[in-house]
C-alpha cells in the first residue's frame, strides 16, 4: 500500500512537470497519472505487463522531449512547439546550436539530453511495471475510479485537476491539423490569386539602386523598450544629423513581421513576394509555386539583382528559386577574418564589400538584398566600427578580435547581461549601415533598412508587438515622398523615428505598395509644401 502511494505521488509530479510551458497555471492533480496508476496496480505480473510499461515510459521520453522544446521555442521564436513544422527546421536548429558551441560540445549536449529523456522513460516503466505487487485488488480498483472521475473532472473550469500526457498529446495532434488547414487554405490562396502571379516592372525605379538591407533582430522593442531606448535613441538622433548634415533625407516606419526570434528567411520572403508567410510549410510552398517576388519585378525593370547572404554556409538550392541573377554567400565574398560565434563576419565588412565588389562594378541599376548579421545572438562580442574604411580590404584586420569577448554559454546565464549586449549589437548594426549610407547613398539610391524580426521574448518580454523598424534613405527627397502619409503602408514620417501609429502595416503590404507607387515613370509625387522634410 505504501508503495502504491509513493508510486502515484511520483507519477504525478513527473507528469505535471509535462505542463512546465503552462507556469505558473498548472494544477495540483495529473489525472491521467492517477488513472494509469490504478490501471497498471490492476494488470496481472508478466511480460504483457512490462512491455505496456516500456510503451508508456517511451511516450513519456517523447513527451518530455516536447514539453522543454515547447519551452525552448517560445522563448526563441514566441510560439508554441509544433511538431507539424519543427521537424522541417530541425537541420537549421543544429547549425545554430553548431556555431555557438561547435560540433563536439553540440553532439555531446544532445547525447546528454537523449540520455536524460531515456532515462526518465525507463524510470516511469520502472515504476508502472512494479505496480500491485504488494497492493490488493480493491486498492486498484478505487484508484482506477478516481482516475476515471479525476480525469472526467479535468474538463471543467477548475485549476485543481487537469490532463499532462494526454492532453499535450492532444494539442500536438491539434497543432497539426490546424496547421495543415493553414498550409491548405494558402496554397488555395496562391491558387485562386492571379494578380500574385503578375510581374510588374517599377518604371518609377528604373535608374535607382534599390538595396534592401535586413538588420537581424532590429525590431520595435529595440526603440519601445525602456531598457534599450537609452542605447538606441541616442543612435537615432545622430543618424538623423549626420544624414541631414550629408545632404540625405530620410523616412520612417515599422512593419509587421510574420515571426519572432528566427526564421528569417520567412520575413524576407513575406516582403519579397506580397504574401504572408510565416509557416516553413508556407515557404515551401510559395517557392514550389513559381509566383514572381519583388526580385521578378526589378529584374523586368532592367536591375541586376544580387543577394548578398553573408550567413549561408552550405548549399542553398531554395536561393535559385528567387531568381537571383547571382547569389554570393559567406564562402564566396572573399572574407579572411575570423567568424565571431554565430556570425561568419561583421556588418562593416558585408558593406565596403557589397560596394567595393559589386555596386562600383556595376554597369547598370543594382537590386541588392543584403543580410546583416552582427545583431544576431549570441551577441558577443560587439566590435568597434573602424573609421578608416579603406582599411577593412579582406577582412584581415578583423583578426585582433578573434576570440574577444567572452563564451556565449557564459554570457547567457545572465538575462540581464544578455538584453545589454543585444542593445550593444543593434547600436552597432545601426552605427555601421548609417556610416555606409554617408559614403554611398546619393540621388539614384534607394536604400531600405529594416528588420527581419523582433529579438527572442527572453529580450523582447511576452506579448511583445512583432514589428520591425523601417528606415528609408535618400538623396532624393522625391523617392521618399510616397512612403509619407500613405494609405495603404500608413505610420510612416520624416526621421529617423517611426511614427506614433502602434500598429503596424504587414511586411507583405510592401511589394503591392511599390507597385501603386513606382510602376510608373512618374510615380514619385511631389512634396506638400505642408509637409517639410524633418530629419
Amino acid at each position: 500500500m505504501r508503495r502504491l502511494i509513493v508510486t502515484a505521488l511520483l507519477l504525478n509530479v513527473l507528469f505535471l512537470a509535462l505542463l512546465l510551458p503552462r507556469y505558473p497555471w498548472i494544477p495540483w492533480l495529473a489525472a491521467d497519472a492517477l488513472l494509469l496508476t490504478g490501471v497498471f496496480a490492476l494488470l496481472p505480473s508478466g511480460r504483457g505487463k512490462q512491455y505496456l510499461a516500456g510503451a508508456v515510459g517511451v511516450l513519456y521520453a517523447l513527451l518530455a522531449f516536447f514539453s522543454l522544446s515547447d519551452v525552448l521555442v517560445r522563448q526563441s521564436i514566441g510560439r508554441p512547439f509544433n511538431l507539424y513544422l519543427e521537424v522541417g527546421v530541425a537541420g537549421s536548429v543544429f547549425e545554430l546550436l553548431e556555431s555557438n558551441l561547435g560540433l563536439g560540445l553540440s553532439l555531446l549536449s544532445i547525447l546528454a539530453l537523449a540520455a536524460a529523456f531515456a532515462g526518465l522513460g525507463g524510470y516511469v516503466a520502472r515504476l508502472l511495471s512494479r505496480l500491485g505487487a504488494d497492493s490488493n485488488a480493491k486498492t486498484g480498483q478505487w484508484l482506477t475510479v478516481a482516475g476515471a472521475i479525476t480525469v472526467a473532472a479535468s474538463w471543467l473550469p477548475q485549476p485543481v485537476v487537469g490532463l499532462s500526457a494526454s492532453g499535450l498529446a492532444a494539442t500536438q495532434i491539434q497543432l497539426a491539423v490546424a496547421t495543415h488547414q493553414s498550409t491548405l487554405a494558402f496554397r488555395q490562396h496562391l491558387e485562386d490569386n492571379p494578380r500574385a502571379a503578375e510581374t510588374i516592372p517599377l518604371k518609377g525605379l528604373v535608374d535607382t539602386d534599390v538595396i534592401l538591407g535586413f538588420i537581424e533582430s532590429y525590431g520595435i522593442s529595440a526603440i519601445t523598450d525602456p531598457r534599450y531606448r537609452p542605447v538606441i535613441g541616442p543612435r537615432l538622433e545622430q543618424m538623423a544629423h549626420k544624414l541631414d548634415e550629408a545632404g540625405l533625407h530620410i523616412v520612417t516606419g515599422r512593419l509587421r513581421s510574420p515571426v519572432q526570434g528566427g526564421q528569417s528567411w520567412l520575413a524576407h520572403t513575406t516582403l519579397l513576394s506580397g504574401q504572408w508567410i510565416e509557416t516553413q510549410l508556407d515557404y515551401e510552398i510559395f517557392l514550389a509555386s513559381g509566383f514572381p517576388t519583388l526580385i521578378d519585378d526589378l529584374d523586368t525593370t532592367g536591375h541586376d539583382t544580387v543577394a548578398v547572404m553573408p550567413a549561408i554556409t552550405r548549399a542553398w538550392p531554395e536561393g535559385q528559386a528567387f531568381g537571383y541573377n547571382r547569389i554570393y554567400a559567406s564562402t564566396t565574398m572573399d572574407y579572411r577574418g575570423p567568424a565571431f560565434n554565430w556570425v561568419t563576419m561583421p556588418d562593416q565588412y558585408t558593406w565596403s564589400w557589397f560596394q567595393r565588389s559589386i555596386r562600383d562594378r556595376a554597369e547598370t541599376p543594382l537590386f541588392a538584398e543584403i543580410a546583416l548579421i552582427s545583431s544576431h545572438a549570441p551577441w558577443v562580442p560587439v566590435l568597434p566600427v573602424l573609421k578608416d574604411w579603406s582599411s577593412i580590404g579582406n577582412g584581415e584586420t578583423f583578426s585582433q578580435w578573434k576570440d574577444s569577448g567572452e563564451a556565449p554559454a557564459s554570457l547567457w546565464r545572465d538575462p540581464d547581461r544578455v538584453r545589454e549586449h543585444y542593445a550593444q549589437a543593434v547600436d552597432y548594426a545601426l552605427n555601421v549601415a548609417t556610416e555606409y549610407a554617408l559614403r554611398h547613398v546619393d540621388n539614384q539610391t534607394l536604400l531600405v533598412l529594416l528588420g527581419d524580426h523582433q529579438a527572442a521574448p527572453l529580450v523582447t518580454g511576452g506579448n511583445a508587438s512583432r514589428d520591425v523598424v523601417v528606415h528609408i534613405i535618400s538623396a532624393d527627397p522625391q523617392l521618399l515622398a510616397p512612403f509619407v502619409a500613405n494609405e495603404q503602408l500608413p505610420g510612416f514620417s520624416w526621421g529617423a523615428l517611426p511614427g506614433n501609429d502602434p500598429n503596424g502595416p504587414a511586411m507583405a503590404h510592401f511589394r503591392p505598395f511599390l507597385h501603386q507607387q513606382f510602376r510608373t515613370s512618374s510615380g514619385a509625387v511631389e512634396i506638400s509644401a505642408t509637409g517639410p522634410i524633418e530629419n
